[in-house]
């Protein structure tokens, strides 16, 4: 069953999915884990989740949606929860990451937004949403690595990075058809989506 308390940002407009143990500050952070640092806790492969329609004007996602059932649901009640013009920034693992959690249950493509333009004819999943930016990188989730590396690996790995994704994001559909795993993959891709309606 869900819980909930009182959210300190209680009237904030920005939500953060699956926040786990690294709540964003300013957010309403939502998580199911009870070990996380969440303001609600929530299953988020149980719908609804407990907001009001277009309740938000910023979604965030962080390393979630390939944990979940459904994500192509998951983005549904997300274009519920945004308000028209509204933001959703969903960060992910690249299908190529060499390293991921047994959790996982996929990976995700720069193929992704395809599914939420109503003219893609290769399956529209019935949620509109417009690409804004599509990022891949290849050291992902710096907060974490702070926690596990050293201070001169964590600060090696992420001037490679700045590197790496340079020449990645020239071109992210010929890094991901071609060369990515010639770097030994991407740890995340991040799309930032916007529903359409007034306001952006």
């Amino acid at each position: 069953m869900d819980a909930q308390k009182a959210p300190a940002t209680a009237g904030s407009r920005r939500l953060n999915l699956g926040c786990g143990r690294f709540p964003k500050p300013g957010y309403v952070n939502v998580d199911v884990d009870d070990r996380g640092a969440q303001d609600i806790t929530h299953d988020l492969n149980r719908f609804p989740y407990p907001f009001a329609d277009g309740a938000f004007d910023l979604v965030e996602s962080s390393h979630s949606l390939e944990h979940l059932a459904d994500p192509f649901a998951v983005m549904a009640e997300i274009h519920r929860l945004l308000a028209p013009g509204g933001k959703a920034v969903i960060k992910v693992p690249h299908f190529s990451r060499g390293l991921t959690h047994p959790d996982h249950k996929r990976g995700f493509d720069v193929s992704f937004p395809y599914y939420f333009d109503p003219d893609f004819p290769g399956g529209y999943s019935g949620t509109p949403f417009e690409l804004v930016s599509l990022r891949l990188r290849w050291n992902g989730q710096p907060y974490l690595k702070k926690q596990v590396f050293s201070w001169p690996i964590h600060t090696g790995l992420a001037a490679v990075g700045v590197v790496v994704d340079l020449f990645a994001n020239l071109s992210p559909a010929l890094c991901s058809r071609i060369w990515c795993f010639w770097v030994g993959g991407f740890e995340e891709i991040e799309f930032a989506f916007r529903k359409p309606g007034a306001g952006g």
